[in-house]
């Protein structure tokens, strides 16, 4: 009976240490669990501190990538710009190598060694007037210099033609203005001019560099009076893919010019270019017909034509002079483009114009190609002519 208790009371022991036992190893699991989850929060937690670190810097070094690319982009944008300036300025001294010659190193020559008196001031005069400077512009700055020498009581050479080139560059940068296209839609460009002073050509360069400054461009072959005229602009319309609109030769120019006007105004074009008919300046009912091209648009828009345009070729020297009077007269002109200063001695004529009609110089053409149009600057104009 005794060993039947003692064996009882020990069978309940076993089972009881052994559910005691049970119990901690359970309690030991939970709390190694507990642990082990608070260190894996711990780790996920860290490592997401450290992602987001990591995105942080890596957005930053996004950011950065970006400003930097941006900052690259506009120096190499500058670089192009700067370049560009610098490779006109070259071709520019380059072409007017003959205008130097003879008006440049011709003035410079008279300056050479030789005293500051009224003989001095004569031969100026006769080399101003055979580089086609012209009568009135040259009187004027001959007048200036004379008066400016006598002031600062100026007896050295040197000092005196100093003096003229900083006169002649006064006259030229009255004119610099270069051509700003305005948020109007379409900003419309007539072009007029004679015959043979490269003016459909312009236009194409025009059309072009435009085009290339990120601007929609359209033109109009208002020169229905030579069938020549129409297919040149329409080739070179083509060449750069620029839209021409045009009609049969002999069409009325202001007809053809009211549609172009509707349709870059329906198509929201920047810039509508217009080429007319090479207007030999002495036949009036031709600038009657250009007149009529000019009401024709403001009906359209009161503002426009933007700008109207007189191609001039250097090559016709005082030519230029009558033919700037009588379209200037007939179409109150805002702006000049001077052409071909590459093929001719007569680059002087560039100060009579700027003189007698102060109307701003918006490029000049030193070439055939579109590279060879460049903006008027008088610094670099001077520079490249006595230099």
């Amino acid at each position: 009976m005794k060993d039947e208790k003692e064996n009882g009371f020990f069978s309940w022991l076993g089972s009881k240490i052994k559910k005691n036992k049970e119990k901690i190893e359970k309690k030991n699991d939970c709390v190694s669990s507990h642990t082990s989850a608070n260190k894996d929060k711990k780790y996920i937690d860290a490592n997401k501190k450290i992602n987001i670190k990591q995105n942080i810097f890596t957005e930053k070094q996004d950011i950065t990538d970006v400003k930097i690319e941006q900052i690259s982009d506009n120096y190499d944008n500058l670089d192009k710009i700067q370049n560009k300036k610098i490779n006109f300025f070259i071709r520019l001294k380059k072409s007017l190598k003959k205008t130097k010659k003879f008006l440049g190193e011709g003035l410079a020559n008279i300056f050479l060694s030789k005293k500051v008196d009224d003989i001095l001031f004569k031969e100026l005069e006769e080399k101003m007037l055979l580089a086609d400077i012209g009568i009135n512009t040259t009187n004027q700055i001959i007048s200036n210099l004379i008066q400016d020498t006598n002031r600062q009581d100026l007896k050295n050479s040197e000092k005196v033609y100093a003096l003229l080139k900083k006169n002649m560059y006064g006259i030229l940068k009255k004119v610099e203005k270069p051509l700003q296209i305005s948020n109007n839609m379409p900003f419309i460009i007539l072009v007029v001019g004679v015959n043979g002073t490269g003016k459909t050509t312009t236009v194409a360069k025009l059309a072009q560099k435009y085009k290339l400054e990120g601007k929609s461009v359209f033109l109009a072959a208002a020169d229905t009076f030579r069938a020549a005229g129409i297919e040149q602009l329409q080739t070179l319309g083509k060449l750069n893919n620029i839209p021409v609109i045009s009609q049969r030769s002999g069409s009325d120019p202001a007809a053809l010019v009211f549609d172009a006007v509707q349709s870059a105004k329906s198509k929201k074009i920047d810039v509508l270019i217009i080429d007319t008919a090479g207007r030999l300046h002495n036949k009036l009912h031709l600038i009657e017909e250009l007149k009529k091209i000019v009401r024709v648009i403001k009906k359209i828009d009161p503002l426009a034509p933007h700008e109207k345009i007189l191609i001039v070729d250097a090559c016709n020297g005082q030519n230029t002079i009558q033919q700037t009077e009588i379209f200037h007269r007939a179409l109150d002109l805002t702006g000049i483009i001077i052409t071909k200063l590459d093929g001719t001695a007569k680059g002087g004529v560039i100060f009579a114009l700027s003189d007698q009609f102060k109307i701003p110089i918006r490029y000049i053409g030193i070439g055939e190609k579109i590279q060879d149009l460049g903006t008027f600057n008088s610094q670099e104009f001077i520079k490249a002519l006595f230099n």
